[in-house]
This record gives C-alpha cells, structure tokens and sequence, in this order.
C-alpha cells in the first residue's frame, strides 16, 4: 500500500512564478494514491487557471472566502476539517506574511487559521526577498509555531538571480509528502552519519581523494529523517543535496571529519560511519603549487585517526556502525574490522562488482554483528538504505533491552 493511499492533502497556491508546476505536483500526489483539493488565491490565478488544476485534481477548486457552492457556504471550515495536511506551494513572502501575522482576508489565510491539521510551507521567492529580515523572522516563527518548512532550494531564479529562493522540486516535494505520513518509528533518536569522501591536500591545486559519491551515506540520511530520526550528516566533498531537514556539517580533510564526529558522537544514539575516508594524508602540505621540475616526486604520508574506532572507544558510546569496502575477501575483512574496532555492526559490500558501490546508484551490503549475517540484496541505494535504517535500528534496540 502506497504511504499517501487516501490520505487527504490540501495544496494552497500563492502567486507565485512557481505555481507553473503545481498541475504536476497535484498529478504526482495522485499517482501516489492522495486525494486532493486546491486553494488558490487571487495571485495565483494570474499564473494558471483553475480549471487546470480542477483538471488534474479531479475535485472543485476553492478560491473564494465566501463560495456560495461550499457546504452552508464556510468552505474554509470544511475544508479545515477535512486535511490531514495542508501543503502552501509557492510559498510567497507575502502569503508567509500574513499567516505569521494571522491575517484572514482570503481562503488560504483563513483555512491555515481554522485547521488544526499540520502545514508545510514551500518558500517560493527571489533570492534577496530570502534573504529579508522580515521574511527570515517570519519563518522563524512559524517553524517555533510547529509549521514545516520545506526549502528553498538554490539555483538560477525566474528574474536571473542566483540563490536560495526557488520552490523545491516535485520529485522533492512528493518525497517530503510521503515522508511526513512515514512511520516514525526512530522519533527521538539521534543518529550522525559521516558520508562522502575526504581530500588530503598536497599542495594549494592537488589533493589525494578517492571515487566515492555520497550517494549511500546521503540516502542513509535520508532513511533515518524519514523515519522520524534528528539527522547530523558530516559529509565530505560531494555534488549531490543534502535531504531536507537534517543538519550538514560540511569538511573536507579526515582531520577535519575525525573533530567534527567526536564533537557530535557523544549526543547521538546511532553512529553510521559511511564516509570514506582516506587513511593517509600528507606530511608537509606544500604553501605553493609543487612545479614539474622533476622526473619523479616524492610524496611523505602519514596516517590518519580513525573515526569509527574512536567513536567506538568513547567511555558512553552510541551504537557504532562501520563500513567496509572491500575488493577481495570481504567477509574476513568486515568481520575483523568489527572485533578490532568493537563495533556493533559493519555494513560490507565488494566495490570490485560492477554496477554496485562507488558512484552507482545501486548497492548490495552484508551486514555482519558478533553472531549474525545480513543479506541485503542488490538494489537502489534508497531502498537499501531503507532496509539497513530498519535492521540498525532493530539491533538498537535488542541491545538496550539486554541492559
């Protein structure tokens, strides 16, 4: 059964350049088994019609605060008894504005006054109209009151601005939808997943790194925040988005990944240890661009701390998992990682296959505690990281029941 299966969304739109794509976010949420009714304020009609979105919806579009077709003609009334949520996509500054000051001089304003249903506000706006301290206040606010607040996203703006400001995409805001109707059976739990590779600079241009993407360790974010976990990602390096709603602490050298785990392990309840990290780095960083004034260079290493093991030493650990990424002889690798480094679980996979690990989308792992051997076969990263979020947590769990 699909999570949004007769789930009862209303989807406000304000005017907005974005509102463009709201006919194929009300298709997508359908497909995804929602029922929908649409709010549109007088702006919105400026940038599509209702009749569109009457369309795609299948249902009657409300646009007015006094319809004489609505049931005893309170439609906001209904209709706020009627959302299990209420999505603003766009969000504008102005319609913001006046939901923070609990204006109700149209249907939108007034149904976010009159529902006790949870709302998410997707912020739709040019990048400096971000960036506002009124607006910035006003969101602040409304997340104190308990409202969601989905994006913005970054990117090249309607008006040729570059910057924070634009709507999330769809795909984005089908996803957070579906997440929010998740079970949240992590609620409470803290988990702080490293992900992405290092770079150990040689000097200011070169640095040592290795292939991985970050795929994996953002989609085991991704999993733990759908499940309803407080999410703190370290990441190296990488060219994908954060999922929204966790917290990014963005390094780039090992030593700088070792100091930032160590400063958010001892809050955590779960440390996922995805990132790869390189094991060495250089001894002298050169101050200037190294010249190929030779045949041959010489680079000096030394080795780097190693994160997951000294999260596992800590004197009130979390539950510690490692990784391993092996080429040959995996299980005898993984398993002597997890006595050596007194971890609760490693997650192993043989980046030596073709079609699975560094910068796939696909992935296969072998889970591995002190007696048991997890298969998770192989599939897109989500979905594994979806299987392996749930069997961590499960393992979580029976060892706190132990104490």
């Amino acid at each position: 059964m699909q999570i949004l299966q007769d789930k009862k969304i209303v989807l406000g739109i304000s005017g907005g350049i974005a509102a463009y794509k709201t006919p194929e976010l009300v298709r997508r949420l359908k497909e995804h088994g929602a029922d929908i009714r649409v709010v549109m304020t007088d702006g919105a009609k400026a940038f599509i019609t209702p009749l569109t979105l009457q369309a795609v919806s299948g249902n009657h579009v409300s646009d007015s605060l006094l319809d004489s077709q609505a049931e005893l003609a309170m439609g906001h009334i209904e209709l706020a008894k009627w959302a299990d949520l209420i999505i603003i996509a766009p969000a504008t500054a102005d319609i913001i504005a006046r939901i923070t000051s609990g204006m109700a001089n149209d249907l939108l304003s007034t149904l976010c006054l009159a529902t006790s249903a949870p709302i998410a506000i997707a912020p739709a706006m040019n990048q400096q109209m971000w960036h506002a301290k009124a607006t910035q206040a006003n969101i602040s606010t409304l997340k104190h009151w308990g409202l969601h607040i989905w994006g913005p996203g970054a990117g090249e703006q309607a008006c040729g601005d570059i910057g924070l400001g634009r709507m999330l995409d769809v795909n984005e805001l089908v996803t957070l939808s579906s997440d929010f109707f998740a079970d949240k059976y992590l609620k409470g739990q803290h988990w702080v997943i490293t992900a992405g590779p290092t770079r150990e600079a040689i000097d200011p241009v070169r640095y040592i790194s290795n292939h991985s993407s970050g795929k994996m360790g953002y989609a085991i974010a991704h999993a733990a925040l759908r499940s309803g976990a407080q999410v703190t990602l370290i990441s190296g390096p990488v060219n994908i988005p954060a999922p929204t709603g966790c917290e990014l602490v963005q390094v780039t050298s090992a030593e700088q990944m070792h100091e930032q785990a160590l400063n958010y392990a001892p809050q955590a309840t779960t440390f996922v240890a995805c990132a790869a990290v390189a094991d060495y780095r250089v001894a002298d960083i050169a101050d200037e661009k190294i010249k190929k004034d030779n045949k041959h260079m010489q680079i000096s290493l030394i080795k780097n701390h190693d994160i997951v093991a000294d999260v596992a030493k800590l004197a009130d650990k979390p539950f510690v998992v490692g990784f391993a990424a092996e080429t040959q002889n995996v299980e005898h690798y993984a398993r002597g990682k997890l006595m050596r480094k007194n971890l609760d679980l490693i997650a192993a996979n043989d980046v030596a296959k073709a079609g699975q690990g560094f910068n796939s989308d696909d992935n296969a792992l072998t889970i591995y505690s002190a007696i048991d051997k997890i298969e998770i076969p192989l599939a897109n990263k989500h979905i594994v990281a979806k299987q392996l979020v749930s069997l961590i947590n499960q393992h979580y769990q029976a060892k706190n029941t132990e104490k």
